[in-house]
Parts: structure tokens; sequence; C-alpha cells
């Protein structure tokens, strides 16, 4: 095991709690009030303009003068290919018409990834949050180098040893170890390549036994004794994202909390929302997904384009069943309470476990 530097002493974070950074259902009062309770608050932006995220770090920054995460999105930007997307949007149609409504003439990429965001990194080069996570790969070395020389700490998602080594390479602060228990998109670099679907305990233990870098595990842990577990094979910190989804700060509907909250709820890969795989909780996307005549999914975003306008004509129809209802695999052990009192049941419940007391 290779000696790695302390990451909670350099962000001035008293817990080795971190909420992760949910793009869509995260909100600047969820950030704020897990800082404000010693760990540390997470915004995802990836689906946010400059000018949107700057807004919001201002939002937390009223609320907290705490340290917090910007989480961006680095994917290879999408390359339109307008055959499959008609072939795709012929294919959702009959969903669409479920609800009495029609799908787009037309798709479009409506998230800019970081790889291409100038605005985003001038943004954060004035803002300069304690730290910017990235997720689904590394800008260039130019990015990093700006980032860092702001005095900001740079966090990278890695799904293999490989990613894991790479984060290293390119000089990052830290590396979060995401298993294929995570909710959500799954940050592998590359899409097109073999997945190994390393579970996040493997995962943590290799890349601490090989990389001197902090990590920081995630991927379906959802309560103190799952970050005992962690912690004990070496991680310096957890990152949970499932677990604060049903706090009140979030912004999450009242659909997708039922869901959580729900003894039945079950999570899959679910590819056909986004054009990405992602863990959700099962809908009819994930059957469709499943559906040996689908035709190709258009590239990622291009294919939320769809995924959003589809979940749209149904929701206004009083259902959930197309909804990007991320969560990871222990789903089934949410809990409904203000994100200031799970950071605190959550310390509680890692002393317990690891004095032996826990349940």
């Amino acid at each position: 095991m290779k000696d790695s530097p302390n990451l909670l002493a350099r962000l001035g974070v008293a817990l080795p709690i971190i909420q992760a950074p949910m793009a869509g259902v995260g909100t600047p009062a969820l950030a704020a009030a897990v800082s404000n309770a010693g760990a540390l608050g997470s915004l995802g932006v990836g689906a946010m303009n400059a000018q949107s995220a700057r807004t919001a770090i201002h939002e937390i920054r009223a609320l907290s003068g705490k340290p917090f995460n910007v989480n961006v999105f680095v994917h290879a930007p999408a390359v339109a290919d307008p055959v499959r997307e008609a072939r795709w949007l012929d294919y959702l149609a009959p969903h669409f018409a479920r609800f009495g409504a029609q799908p787009p003439t037309a798709l479009r990429e409506i998230y800019t990834s970081f790889v291409e965001d100038d605005a985003m990194l001038e943004m954060l080069l004035d803002e300069r949050p304690a730290v910017v996570s990235f997720h689904f790969g590394l800008p260039s070395a130019r990015k990093i180098a700006a980032l860092r020389e702001a005095g900001i700490m740079l966090l990278g998602s890695a799904t293999s040893l490989d990613e894991a080594a790479r984060i290293h390479a390119a000089g990052l602060d830290g590396i979060v170890a995401q298993g294929a228990e995570a909710g959500g998109h799954r940050g592998n670099f590359d899409p097109s390549a073999p997945d190994e679907l390393l579970g996040t305990m493997a995962l943590v233990r290799l890349i601490v036994r090989e990389i001197p870098l902090p990590v920081i595990a995630a991927g379906g842990i959802m309560d103190g004794a799952g970050i005992a577990a962690a912690l004990a094979l070496g991680a310096q910190a957890a990152q949970l994202g499932t677990a604060f989804i049903a706090s009140p700060e979030s912004a999450a509907d009242a659909a997708y909390r039922a869901a959580l909250l729900s003894p039945h709820s079950r999570t899959t890969f679910i590819s056909a929302i986004s054009g990405r795989a992602a863990r959700g909780i099962e809908n009819q996307f994930s059957e469709l997904g499943d559906d040996p005549t689908c035709p190709a999914l258009p590239d990622y975003p291009i294919a939320y384009d769809t995924g959003k306008a589809l979940h749209a004509a149904a929701k206004a129809h009083g259902s959930a069943a197309y909804a990007a209802q991320w969560a990871g695999q222990a789903v089934r052990l949410s809990r409904a309470m203000p994100a200031a009192e799970l950071v605190q049941t959550l310390v509680r419940e890692v002393r317990e476990a690891q004095t032996g007391t826990a349940r």
C-alpha cells in the first residue's frame, strides 16, 4: 500500500463524507447543508451553462462559508447522426402517442462537455471553489494546469485501475473510485471499451494498493457501516449520492422520492434514457433498452433530448414510467431526513461500526 496525502486535512473538512455531485437533482441548498454539517457538499454543473453554474455557486456561498465541490462532465463531444436519430425517434413515437404527444422533430446536444466549454473554465477560475471534480474523463493538460494554478483541488472519477493511473499521471489530487453499484451515469472514460464492472470495494482496494493518491469510495454506500467498510479498505472518504436524494433539500420530485423509499424498487443500468449507461430504478426505458428490436442509440447526450421529452409528456399525464430516477444498488436503504441530520446519523453509525456496536 502506498502512502497518500491526507485529503481531509487539505480540504479543511472534518468528516470523511462527500455528497455526490448529482446534476439535476443536487441543489445549492443540499450542498450547503452538507458542507455546514462538516462534510463536503457538491454541486453537479454538467447540465448547466457557465452563467447558471456561477449563479448556483453564489447561492451556495450565500448559505455556507465552508468548502464545496463543483463537478463537470468531461465526455467526448457527441457526434450527430441524423439517420440514427431519426430511427430512434420513430422507435419512440408509439410511446409518445400513449400520452397524445409527438416526438421532437430533431435532436440536439443538450449539454456542452467541459472539453469544449472554455466559458465554464473561465467561470471556475473566477469563482475558485475549493474543489473541482471531473466525470467521464479528463480535460486537457492546459485546463488542468489552469485550475491547479488557481489553487483548486482536483478530483477525477475512475471505474478501473487504468483510469485511476491516468488520473494520477494527469496530476490530480484524488480519485473517486466509482464502483458498478453506483447510481447515475457510469463514469468510464470510453463507454465503447470493455468494462470489467468492478465493485466499489474491489476497486478501492486495487487503487489504494497501486496509486499514491487519496481514494474516495463511491457506489452502493448508504449508511455508516458502508462508510466504515470503505475506510477500513484504505479509502480516505466515502461519496454518497442516493442516500441524499430523499433529503428535502434535493430537487427530486414526489414520484422519485416515493420510488427511493419503496421496498420494491430495483436498479439496473439504463442506456436508453440518455445514450449512455446509468444506474437507475427499473422503468419503461430499461425495458426498451432490453428490447431486441431497439435500434442503435444516438450519442450521449443527444439521446437525452428525447428521454427528457418523453418523460415530460408522461409526467404531464401523471406517469413517472419514463423518468430518470437514478439510484444505486442499495437504494432500499434510503432514509428521508434533512441533509444535516443524515450527516450526523452517518457519523454516529460510522463510530458504531468501528467500535463493533453497529446493528
